[in-house]
């Protein structure tokens, strides 16, 4: 093994290109420790962006030899082709510049989904009981931990040919929305997701599950509002136009 790396990162907008960088190869290293060495010793002009770097707010997410990860949990022995590892920034989503990526079209998706909650009860009422073994509960929390890295959306197949598509992050939120029994309208959540480029788009290839970093499953998600949807529409509860 060499003492160095062969780092190739993004530099400049969508019309980049790869440069070339030596690394000192370190102990527990990771691939964000790798990008934020070549920015403080190299090239202080190099964008990127993170936050926490203990794997808790997912901003740090990039494509590392061509699969979107968190940068801060990736450690380098794991993920070199010998010595070698190229950086780039997140799949389909617009490049500011280098690795940093607009994340605007991620979250525009995000609130078209509408898995925002909306509540019928007042600040006069009793507060909702919800039992945690319930069901509904059960299926909501197996889904709630997403933090919008975007590494599904990146991930998705279906986002990088179909742009209208509302992606794997979106789709489990509102998936999350309508298994709380506390919400008012669930017909609204999935007339939402009945557009095109909703629910009905995804061609479960299951990437969004293969890449999720804190192990949810969206493809799960979708297939169950899916189902949902049909059931609504067949039965008459829901009317689409």
């Amino acid at each position: 093994m060499s003492d160095t790396l062969e780092v190739r990162i993004w530099r400049g907008g969508a019309e980049g290109g790869l440069v070339h960088y030596n690394v000192p190869r370190q102990a527990s290293q990771t691939v964000l420790d790798v990008v934020t060495w070549v920015q403080r010793n190299d090239d202080p002009s190099l964008a990127y962006r993170f936050a926490c770097r203990v794997g808790m707010c997912g901003s740090c997410a990039m494509t590392v030899n061509g699969r979107p990860r968190w940068t801060c949990r990736t450690h380098v022995d794991k993920v070199t082709d010998g010595d070698s590892l190229t950086i780039e920034p997140l799949g389909n989503v617009p490049v500011i510049k280098d690795l940093a990526a607009d994340m605007t079209p991620f979250f525009e998706k995000w609130q078209s989904a509408r898995g925002r909650f909306h509540g019928a009860a007042t600040r006069r009422d009793a507060y909702a009981r919800i039992k945690p073994d319930s069901p509904a509960r059960q299926t909501a929390n197996a889904h709630v931990e997403c933090i919008n890295c975007a590494v599904c959306y990146s991930a998705c197949d279906v986002v990088s040919w179909r742009k209208e598509y509302l992606g794997p992050a979106a789709l489990n939120r509102a998936w999350v929305a309508f298994n709380d029994e506390r919400d008012a309208h669930l017909g609204y959540v999935l007339r939402s997701v009945a557009v095109n480029g909703g629910c009905m788009s995804c061609h479960t290839h299951q990437s969004c599950t293969q890449h999720c970093p804190v192990g949810l499953d969206p493809s799960a998600a979708i297939a169950g509002l899916k189902k949902a949807l049909s059931r609504a529409y067949l039965s008459g509860r829901l009317k689409l136009s």
